[in-house]
């Protein structure tokens, strides 16, 4: 009765209504928070995955107890308190949608990070093996183990044929990946190989491309590898890049 008493003369809030929109907000920071430092190198990557996992943990409690603040509020008659706690029980709800949609698209595409359009004879990587660290991913393609796994996932990942020439295609293809945004490693028009890397907003992962142009029937034909530095699964977003670049090719 004196928590309420005190809600309603003198409007002061009751600490758990506190605590749960200041959890929530905490549990809000953490996440761009977990991703940003590990972008500009203030930690590693699985340091901002914590950080992530922490906010994670910190909105799923909040939300529990923002819906029994919500019940308590309502019943006590607690005015005061509702903003904060319909608030924090707000922002703790969208954190665990963000969160819940990446781990369903993690659940939904196989843990792979190596994505090609030519299975048996994949593009290679030459000037991009020399800015790739020591803990990166390998760079082989063991077809046996990634292809079926990729064609079941992504069969729309397959070679571009066109009927322009080598030197038209590659203008072409050196023209997506700039409008793409990616930074263009290595074009060598002679061997027809165009390596480039996109590089992620939030956390920064870099994932090497590798664009291959070979003349085929009158015309030619370009194969796209997309590789993440690091991480076990990519959550699609090798298979992804490769589709927007068939497309705005296809487009141009």
């Amino acid at each position: 009765m004196a928590e309420q008493t005190n809600t309603a003369q003198g409007g002061t809030k009751t600490w758990w209504s506190r605590a749960i929109l200041i959890g929530a907000v905490v549990a809000a920071v953490l996440l761009p928070l977990g991703a940003l430092g590990s972008r500009f190198g203030i930690w590693s990557f699985s340091g901002g995955f914590m950080l992530l996992a922490g906010g994670t943990v910190l909105a799923a409690i909040g939300l529990v107890a923002g819906i029994a603040g919500i019940v308590a509020a309502n019943r006590r008659g607690l005015n005061d308190d509702k903003p904060a706690v319909y608030l924090g029980t707000l922002i703790s709800l969208l954190i665990i949608g963000i969160m819940g949609l990446q781990f369903y698209t993690a659940s939904s595409v196989p843990p792979i990070h190596n994505i090609s359009t030519d299975l048996n004879d994949p593009p290679q990587f030459e000037r991009v093996v020399l800015l790739r660290g020591e803990d990166s991913n390998p760079l082989d393609y063991d077809a046996e183990k990634l292809g079926p796994m990729q064609l079941e996932a992504y069969p729309w990942v397959q070679p571009a044929a066109t009927d322009v020439g080598p030197e038209q295609a590659f203008d072409r293809a050196l023209q997506v990946l700039n409008d793409m945004g990616l930074d263009i490693v290595s074009s060598d028009p002679e061997s027809g190989l165009i390596e480039a890397t996109a590089t992620t907003f939030w956390f920064g992962f870099k994932d090497d491309v590798a664009v291959r142009i070979r003349p085929a029937n009158g015309g030619s034909v370009v194969d796209v590898r997309s590789v993440s530095r690091v991480g076990v699964s990519d959550l699609g977003a090798n298979a992804r890049r490769i589709g927007e670049f068939l497309r705005q090719f296809a487009a141009g």
